[in-house]
């Protein structure tokens, strides 16, 4: 099958596309399992009960790249229905090639870019959890304005979540962390489950950057978000 992520005419894009090689295995792995993990930005309001065939809260994470921890939450937390929005080809054949052969059934994944998803595809009020991991810091300051975490994205991120729903962001750049807590403090359907930062919380998987980047000394800063 062809493998491209899908796009609104004209839309503004939420990330740059890296160049990366797929290998045989992600590539046939679009052929054997799209059918049963893929979700298409054209086809409407997403259905629940049509795409999980349950009414399980739903968690959506955007970016997942190479997908092993939405992969592990996935296993971790089989009452919850995840659904996973990444553009880049191996990352998503690589996601759906595991969770096939590992008979995972409570993921989908969306190849297309967050803004359009979220716009056409996530119900309001539908969410359970809303999950941005590590995001392209963008960290030059002429760049910033790139970044995803932007007052309107936030915004329409606290729209789709129910009440009560939780936002969650990570980030290991410190002036990014700065920048989120900024923006999520001044969104008002948003009130901060911590003083500031918060504690990694158990259902985030730790990853082997991050495990690697603590032993360096690094820095890695969760925000934890409700909707009022």
């Amino acid at each position: 099958m062809e493998i491209k992520p899908e796009f609104k005419p004209k839309s503004i894009r939420s990330f740059v596309i890296r160049a990366g090689r797929m290998t045989d295995g992600q590539r046939s792995a679009f052929d054997e399992y799209w059918p049963t993990y893929g979700l298409s930005l054209f086809g409407g309001p997403l259905n629940v009960q049509a795409a999980f065939g349950n009414d399980n809260p739903i968690a959506l994470e955007i970016g997942f790249g190479m997908g092993d921890s939405l992969l592990a939450m996935a296993q971790a937390e089989p009452g919850v229905n995840f659904v996973g929005i990444e553009v880049h080809p191996p990352g998503v054949g690589r996601l759906i090639n595991t969770a096939g052969k590992e008979g995972v059934r409570n993921l989908k994944v969306y190849m297309a870019d967050a803004k359009d998803v979220l716009e056409d595809c996530v119900p309001d009020a539908s969410l359970a959890r809303f999950q941005l991991y590590f995001p392209d810091p963008w960290h030059k300051k002429k760049h910033h304005k790139r970044r995803i975490v932007q007052a309107e994205f936030v915004a329409l991120a606290a729209r789709k979540l129910r009440p009560g729903g939780l936002l969650h962001m990570a980030t290991d750049w410190q002036n990014y962390a700065e920048h989120m807590l900024e923006v999520l403090k001044a969104e008002p359907r948003l009130e901060n489950t911590a003083a500031d930062y918060a504690e990694r919380p158990e259902f985030r998987p730790k990853t082997k950057f991050e495990a690697r980047g603590e032993r360096l000394g690094h820095g890695v800063w969760d925000l934890l978000f409700r909707k009022t």
